[in-house]
C-alpha cells in the first residue's frame, strides 16, 4: 500500500524526528485516501441501500398517518352530518308546529280536520245511497203487487 522509503530517504529523514513524523502522517493520509478510493464505492452503495430502506420506512409511516387521519375525518364528517340532520329535523318540526298554531288561530282547518270531514262526507254519502235504495224498493214493491193483481183473473186465488 504505502511505498517503503528507500535507504537514501531514510538517511535524509533520520536527520530530524519532526520531519520523520510529518512524513509518516503524510503517508498515513495517502494510505487512507487509497483505502477510501478502493472501498468508497462499496460504502456509497451501502449508503444508497440504507437510504432506500429509510425512505420506504418513512413512506409507510406517512401512509399509516394519512390513513388514520382520513378515517378520523370520515368519522367526524359522518357525526357532523347526523348532528346537522337532527337539528334540521327539529327546526322543521318547530316551523310546522308554529305554522299550524298560526293557521288554527286564523280559523283555517288543519289537514286532520279536512280528512275527518272528508271521511264523514263519504260515510253520509254511503248512508244516503242505502236509504235511496231502500226507498226505491219500497215504492217499487207496491206497484209490482198492484200490477200482478191486475194481471190475474178475479176468480182465482193465490197459492
Amino acid at each position: 500500500m504505502s511505498p517503503k522509503p528507500s535507504p537514501s530517504d531514510a538517511k535524509n529523514s533520520s536527520d530530524s524526528p519532526s520531519e520523520e513524523s510529518s512524513q509518516h502522517i503524510w503517508l498515513a493520509g495517502l494510505g487512507a485516501m487509497a483505502k477510501a478510493q478502493s472501498q468508497g464505492t462499496k460504502a456509497f452503495e451501502a449508503l444508497i441501500a440504507d437510504g432506500l430502506a429509510f425512505q420506504r420506512k418513512t413512506q409507510m409511516a406517512a401512509q399509516e398517518k394519512i390513513s388514520e387521519a382520513t378515517e378520523q375525518l370520515s368519522h367526524l364528517a359522518k357525526d357532523f352530518g347526523q348532528h346537522t340532520t337532527g337539528r334540521i329535523d327539529r327546526l322543521e318540526h318547530l316551523f310546522e308546529d308554529r305554522v299550524a298554531r298560526a293557521l288554527t288561530r286564523l280559523g283555517i282547518p288543519s289537514m286532520a280536520d279536512v280528512q275527518a270531514l272528508t271521511d264523514r262526507v263519504a260515510q253520509l254519502e254511503s248512508q244516503l245511497a242505502k236509504t235511496k235504495a231502500q226507498t226505491a224498493r219500497a215504492t217499487a214493491s207496491p206497484r209490482t203487487a198492484t200490477a200482478k193483481a191486475k194481471a190475474r183473473p178475479a176468480g182465482k186465488s193465490l197459492r
